[in-house]
């Protein structure tokens, strides 16, 4: 991978080329060393719910200041440790850091003194405090929790927007998303591609290596200690607060077959009696009803073009 930069300035390009990876690179060791956390990780019920759109404004809003608090620490010792030769080469500011715009999110939410109404909950003080102690104390562990973060931004992290966007009904603009835009990033791939090489290169022994993966499943492991905090603190919270006049199925009227989620996992089950009850929702559209004459038109036509 080759890092240039275009003529207009617009910023760096990741030019992507073919690289042999072995099983002892880093990366690779990351990757099949975190495999089964981050399945578990994945299939909480918090990330299992926000996936399927069922995230509360309040509940989202809690989540955003846990990341801060999170991104603040990481990126403080990042910042002391960015000339350190074990982290050096994945020093990339202007693209990754997170903790500004997610300090412009918070004020979205909580407006502009938001820094007095927000605190950092039991477990994310503990991924915090973890993160300050290996920044000062051992920095090449850094390379685990930086990855752990940032290279899940750029993967799942996305889709996640979408769905917060969505669900939340927050402005097609960005307002309340920012920490999900990564604007000096023209493609996730081809920098993802850079950073896991410039992994590769970091001049380490496999014993280094291992510590590196056993702290990326730590942090892991504190990301779903967050997620199962966040579960509890939803239950304490009354109903009217966690929607904040934001409904999870808002414009549907409560009716959960309308949702796409909902309708996406009836469909995949194959269920006849869920098909009848799709086309008689068509049939009582009024959009539907243009859509099925237009269909009808179109097939009347191609049947007396074939019978010519």
């Amino acid at each position: 991978m080759e890092t240039t930069t275009t003529a207009n300035g617009d910023g760096p390009v990741y030019e992507e080329r073919e690289e042999k990876l072995s099983p002892e690179d880093l990366s690779e060791m990351l990757a099949a060393g975190t495999k089964e956390v981050h399945e578990k990780a994945e299939n909480t019920q918090f990330v299992k719910d926000f996936l399927k759109g069922r995230i509360r404004k309040e509940i989202f809003k809690r989540a955003t200041v846990a990341l801060y608090f999170t991104y603040k620490a990481m990126e403080e010792e990042i910042e002391r440790n960015k000339e350190h030769p074990h982290f050096a080469p994945l020093y990339f500011p202007a693209e990754l850091h997170r903790h500004t715009a997610l300090a412009r999110d918070l004020e979205y939410f909580y407006g502009p003194e938001w820094q007095s109404q927000v605190s950092c909950t039991e477990a994310a003080q503990n991924y915090v405090d973890r993160i300050h102690q290996v920044g000062q104390e051992d920095p090449v562990l850094l390379v685990a929790h930086a990855y752990t973060r940032y290279m899940g931004d750029l993967s799942g992290g996305q889709v996640l927007k979408k769905v917060a966007q969505r669900a939340l009904k927050l402005p097609p603009t960005g307002e309340g998303l920012e920490f999900y835009c990564f604007d000096a990033i023209h493609s996730a791939k081809s920098f993802k591609q850079l950073y896991r090489s410039r992994m590769n290169e970091l001049e380490l022994d496999m014993e280094t290596k291992k510590r590196i993966v056993s702290e990326a499943v730590k942090a892991f492991h504190f990301n779903m200690e967050v997620f199962e905090e966040l579960e509890e603190i939803g239950k304490t919270i009354q109903e009217e607060v966690l929607d904040a006049g934001m409904p999870v199925h808002g414009a549907m009227g409560g009716d959960i077959s309308k949702c796409p989620y909902y309708a996406a996992k009836m469909a995949a089950s194959g269920g006849t009696a869920y098909f009848c009850q799709l086309a008689t929702a068509v049939l009582q559209h009024p959009t539907g009803q243009v859509l099925l004459a237009t269909w009808f038109a179109a097939m009347a036509g191609l049947v007396a073009w074939y019978l010519m």
